[in-house]
């Protein structure tokens, strides 16, 4: 009589599909020299940056070594720095950033607080994820 162990049956040198992706991605980054950044998550809260950010709109935000006014970017908030404050970046300085809302009315930004370090930019945001009837890059 032949036994058959279960666990022998399978190909246990075969890597899972999710880590040989993972590794080919590593092997792609290493080499094109690209750097593989996982995009921070923001969700918005408030009206200031209305029309363009409504309360409830979920972000992607890449982190980014330059920004250019008309950005919308994600910056720690100068008042409290564990809060993360979504604005367009008005004016670039030599020593920082100036941020307005797009909802002047309803945003503290650069005209309460002033210019912001530069090193305060989490990055910038390229989409909106949800909801879904919203998706889409933000300009």
């Amino acid at each position: 009589m032949l036994r058959v162990n279960r666990d022998s049956t399978r190909d246990t040198h075969r890597p899972r599909p999710g880590v040989v992706y993972a590794g080919l991605v590593a092997a792609l980054a290493l080499v094109s020299g690209a750097v593989v950044v996982r995009p921070r998550r923001v969700v918005v809260e408030g009206w200031s940056m209305e029309p363009t950010l409504t309360p409830g709109d979920r972000l992607l935000v890449l982190r980014s070594r330059s920004v250019h006014a008309g950005d919308v970017v994600a910056v720690r908030d100068p008042r409290e720095p564990g809060r993360v404050l979504v604005k367009r970046v008005s004016a670039v300085l030599e020593d920082g950033v100036v941020l307005r809302g797009d909802n002047p009315e309803a945003s503290t930004d650069s005209r309460s607080f002033g210019p912001v370090p530069s090193s305060s930019v989490l990055g910038r945001v390229v989409r909106r994820y949800a909801p879904a009837w919203r998706a889409g890059p933000v300009r």
